[in-house]
């Protein structure tokens, strides 16, 4: 499947500064979510279905990803 993000409104967190290297989000049509490299604009996106993306992010809430 392939999903046009030319429209697309790309932000990163309001926690992220200017020299970080970070991920952007955008909220697609049809509740999909794109995820791409901020320093890589051109490069390649994952775009996530909305109960894939309500999965990561509750993941995240509940520490499962954080480094021990």
């Amino acid at each position: 499947m392939s999903t046009d993000l030319s429209a697309a409104h790309w932000f990163k967190s309001s926690h992220s500064g200017p020299e970080r290297e970070c991920v952007e989000a955008a909220f697609l049509l049809g509740g999909l979510v794109g995820v791409r490299d901020s320093k890589n604009k051109t490069g390649p996106a994952l775009v996530f279905s909305p109960g894939e993306w309500d999965a990561f992010a509750t993941g995240v809430r509940e520490g499962r990803f954080d480094r021990m």
